[in-house]
Parts: structure tokens; C-alpha cells; sequence
């Protein structure tokens, strides 16, 4: 990806968005844009406009922590969309993946026993391994029955952006399908500004640009999220509508790979359900099914 164009792009996003009265500066007579003008926001940063025109242009190799940090607070950017730019002056430098070591060529790291032996030690709850690419590497028993719709016949490595965006099947089972779009763009956006060298994601970005017009819409907003916790409504083929809190945690041994745990509030219905499928699962397993 060009850096120097995500800069531009990203910057003029966020200025977009910010209107002079959330700003707190008078947004005068015969305004011709709803957001912020470049001489507003170096205003606001404290920096020359020349010198916040040359960053908007996507010189931002060489920009100080201070300066960064500036920009940002001018353009009311929250820890997110602050660590994005950051992100994206350290690739201008030359430096990856916001000090996070460059991910090695490995094998999948599903393949690695005492993973898959973790996995299935969370029996309650939903627990599964995906990548920066939103590669569904491993997961519990109670997680591949939750997820069947995504895994399939088992032939491609299931890929839970191409399922979101080219899968009909997708609108379905998410209830709130255009949120689940915006996290899972906004989560892949942040993931390019750590590695804009990272070539799977590229191809994934311009497979999905190519086939899906909203993705395409929702790519060029430059808006980033990450995924970390809160809740989130399915529904499920066999045993209908289940909400979930979700856990997102960090996989040290294999930088970029998370853990995420779905689980239901103890005693409701949604917990019930996951009982429910997790007795389906055990009755549909491969060793149940030799036993009939």
C-alpha cells in the first residue's frame, strides 16, 4: 500500500469529520465544507499551515512523537485512530508494526498441540484463533459448531472477511450485519497501517474491493477499530438468536494471532442455547457419528 496516499487519505478522513463547533472555533459566514480546514487544524496542533499541509500530503517520515501527538488531539482522534497514525509515521520511517516484531514465515500455528489442547479446555464458552487477515485458524469443539457456517465443507481455510462481505449466508447469521461490516473493515484498516508491507492482506483487500462495492465504500472511509471486548448478537442455524460477551487476548508466542472467547451471561437464554449446541456438537462429532 502507498503510505504516503494513506496519509493523505487518513488525514483528510479525520479533518472531514470534525466540524469547527465540536472544534470550539466559530465556523464563520460562507463555509464552503462541514469539517475543518487545514488552517484550522494547524491552528488547533499548534504548527505552521505549511507544515500541516506538507503532512496531509503524506510527508510524515521524520514527524515527532510531540508533533503526532498534536495532529491528533487537534483532530479529537480517539486511542485507536491516535495509534493508527502513529502507525503510519512509522511506516513512512521505516519502522513495523508499531514495534511488534515483523510476523515470521511459520507454520500455522493451529498445528501447535498445546494451542489446541488450550482451546479445548474452555468447554463453556466459544474460543477460537484467528489472524491479522481474519483466517479462522483453530477452535474449540463448541466454537467449530458455532461457527459451521463459516468453516463449511472444510476446504479453504475459512476467512471471516470473505464470509462478511461474499457470503449471503453472512446476513443471516449476524443480526446486525452493517455493524459486524464496519468492526470487521474497521479492525483489517487498522491491522494494514501496522503492516503496510504485508502482502496476504493486500490481496485480500483488493479481492474483496473487487467483488464487493460496500467494502469498497466502507475501505475508503479510512475509519479503524479495534475489537477487544463488548457483546454481540448471531444467530444460529440450529439453535436460533444467542448474545454473547466477547474477550479478545493477545497470542504472545505468535505475534498478530488472537484468542477470542464468546461466552453468555450465566442462567439466560443465550446460555441455555450454547448448552444446546454444545450437546448438538457432541451428538454430530465424528465419534458419535461412528458409534451410530
Amino acid at each position: 500500500m502507498d503510505n504516503r496516499s494513506e496519509v493523505r487519505e487518513y488525514l483528510m478522513s479525520r479533518r472531514a469529520k470534525l466540524s469547527p463547533e465540536l472544534a470550539g472555533i466559530p465556523a464563520g459566514p460562507n463555509r464552503r465544507v462541514s469539517g475543518l480546514r487545514r488552517s484550522e487544524v494547524a491552528m488547533l496542533a499548534g504548527v505552521s499551515v505549511e507544515y500541516y499541509s506538507k503532512l496531509e500530503r503524506g510527508a510524515i517520515a521524520g514527524a515527532s512523537a510531540s508533533v503526532l501527538d498534536a495532529i491528533s488531539s487537534a483532530l479529537q482522534l480517539d486511542d485507536t485512530e491516535r495509534a493508527h497514525l502513529l502507525d503510519l509515521a512509522r511506516a513512512a520511517d521505516g519502522i513495523p508494526t508499531s514495534g511488534r516484531p515483523r510476523r515470521r514465515t511459520t507454520a500455522n500455528p493451529a498445528t501447535r498441540p498445546s494451542l489446541q489442547w488450550a482451546l479445548n479446555a474452555i468447554t463453556d464458552g466459544i474460543a477460537f484463533v484467528r489472524n491479522a487477515h481474519q483466517d479462522l485458524l483453530a477452535t474449540n469443539e463448541l466454537g467449530r459448531a458455532f461457527y459451521s457456517p463459516v468453516i463449511g465443507d472444510g476446504g479453504r481455510t475459512p476467512n471471516l472477511a470473505r464470509f462478511q462481505f461474499l457470503d449471503p449466508a453472512s446476513r443471516e447469521f449476524y443480526p446486525d450485519w452493517e455493524l459486524f461490516a464496519e468492526m470487521c473493515v474497521g479492525i483489517m484498516r487498522a491491522e494494514a497501517g501496522r503492516d503496510p508491507h504485508d502482502k496476504y492482506l493486500q490481496d485480500l483487500v483488493g479481492e474483496l474491493s473487487t467483488r464487493s462495492e460496500l467494502f469498497r465504500r466502507l475501505w475508503g472511509a479510512h475509519d479503524v477499530r479495534t475489537h477487544g471486548t463488548g457483546t454481540k448478537r448471531f444467530n444460529h442455524p440450529v439453535v436460533g438468536e444467542v448474545t454473547v460477551a466477547y474477550e479478545e487476548l493477545a497470542i504472545t508466542a505468535e505475534p498478530g494471532h488472537l484468542l477470542l472467547v464468546y461466552t453468555a451471561e450465566p442462567g439466560s437464554p443465550s446460555a441455555e442455547r450454547l448448552r444446546l449446541l454444545a450437546s448438538w456438537a457432541a451428538s454430530h462429532s465424528p465419534a458419535a457419528l461412528s458409534n451410530d
